[in-house]
């Protein structure tokens, strides 16, 4: 599916450099958007940047870093101009579940800035321009996790739920603006990092429990962000999708 109006506009995916992140850089670079891939490394980003090709650019910053994260977007308006579509999609891992009095403050902070805090300090750097110009997407990264439990930690699904309260609350406030905000949650997703590392038994588990019949790929979660970053979804805002193959359907 291909989205005209995508043409042209600035797309800054945080996260960018590996996995979804990379894959949704790359399919809104195929829409014809000049794509800005956001990672802490500058090697996997500037990898990232000649895969995708085009009118990709990449800038390294620890977007738990708010000084860091304002230093990246004077970067990306001094090269490209404001960004139309940001995608907050950084994000640390599930963490090793254990119970919440056997977690310490500093896994719990960790987790939780990763995952949440990062997004905050993303939108509220990003969006003063797109007040200015009353027009913008933002599309933000949960997980199955925030919607019932599973084997991550509790940070980490405390977190990835507080981002679908975050994109509820800045989509009825941003509404009257002519901003949009919506989160994706994907179920299991097989990245190149998970498929290696995941047995081919668990695999065959996780199958069971998707009604479709397969595990999720980072192109299932990048088209529904190209769908949510157009015009198409004009309508749309405050959603969580769930990119989950069946196995949550509230």
């Amino acid at each position: 599916m291909m989205y005209p109006d995508l043409q042209g506009k600035v797309a800054l995916i945080t996260g960018g450099s590996g996995g979804i992140g990379r894959e949704t850089a790359r399919v809104l670079a195929e829409q014809g958007m000049r794509v800005v891939v956001n990672g802490r490394d500058p090697v996997t980003v500037e990898a990232a940047v000649k895969g995708i090709g085009g009118a990709a650019i990449g800038v390294a910053a620890d977007i738990t870093d708010f000084a860091a994260v304002e230093a990246m977007r004077e970067e990306v308006e001094r090269r490209l101009g404001p960004v139309d579509v940001l995608a907050a999609f950084a994000g640390g891992g599930t963490g090793m579940p254990r119970p919440i009095d056997q977690m310490s403050v500093e896994d719990w902070h960790a987790t939780v800035n990763a995952n949440l805090t990062s997004a905050f300090l993303t939108i509220g750097s990003f969006l003063p321009r797109m007040r200015e110009r009353r027009s913008g997407s933002i599309i933000t990264m949960s997980s199955l996790a925030a919607r019932t439990p599973t084997a991550a930690s509790v940070a980490y699904t405390a977190a990835k739920a507080g981002v679908i309260a975050l994109t509820r609350q800045l989509a009825y406030e941003l509404g009257p603006t002519g901003i949009r905000v919506n989160a994706v949650a994907p179920s299991t997703i097989m990245t190149e990092r998970l498929e290696e590392r995941m047995p081919a038994e668990f695999q065959e588990r996780l199958l069971a429990e998707h009604p479709i019949g397969r595990l999720g790929t980072p192109l299932d979660v990048a088209n529904v962000t190209a769908f949510l970053a157009s015009e198409a979804s004009s309508w749309l805002t405050g959603l969580t999708i769930d990119v989950a193959g069946g196995k949550w359907m509230p």
